[in-house]
């Protein structure tokens, strides 16, 4: 199962198009809303998630958790213990972690980028503290996908794909999609 965390203020391309890449792909993708039943993004966009927080405790199954940026969506993120211990939870087990835009940063100032090849929006490189910053659009490093903003949040999913299947499934979407 891949959870995606959706706050108030979260950048909506970079939840949606994760959202229905991993859905071409087959996952079991569950939106989770951070302090309310009803999510407005950062452009006024409102969004139903799957589950509330105060439902997490049904989630045992997780595979991936997603970060989508934005502010102050990201802010709220961080600010959740629900999506703090998610983390910690998946950085201990190995699972997947993908964040992006200034998501990253959460990940940074947790310690989880310590030494490994990281990036994120431009102005937020001092949050990913110990990471190496290669200002690429997206990277992948062990568990932890990072990817730099809404104009790659396609390829961004994309890799999301490649690490939960394989190049070969992410090989078949991005043809789909005409991404080549």
């Amino acid at each position: 199962m891949v959870l995606v965390f959706l706050a108030n203020g979260f950048e909506e391309t970079e939840a949606v198009a994760p959202i229905d890449i991993l859905r071409r792909n087959g996952q079991n993708v569950i939106t989770v809303g951070i302090g309310e039943e009803v999510i407005t993004s950062s452009h006024g966009i409102t969004v139903v998630p799957d589950v509330t927080e105060a439902d997490m405790s049904l989630m045992t199954e997780i595979d991936m958790i997603v970060l989508p940026g934005g502010m102050p969506g990201t802010l709220n993120l961080e600010k959740s213990r629900t999506v703090q211990d998610t983390i910690d939870y998946c950085a201990a087990n190995g699972k997947f972690i993908g964040a992006i835009c200034a998501a990253p940063s959460i990940l940074g100032k947790k310690g989880l980028l310590k030494g490994k090849k990281a990036t994120c929006f431009p102005g937020f490189e001092e949050f990913l503290e110990g990471a190496d910053f290669t200002g690429e659009p997206v990277e992948k490093d062990g568990n932890i996908i990072t990817a730099r903003g809404a104009g790659v949040a396609v390829e961004f999913g994309l890799k999301l794909v490649e690490a939960l299947s394989g190049k070969p499934a992410s090989d078949k979407i991005r043809e789909s999609m005409r991404c080549v």
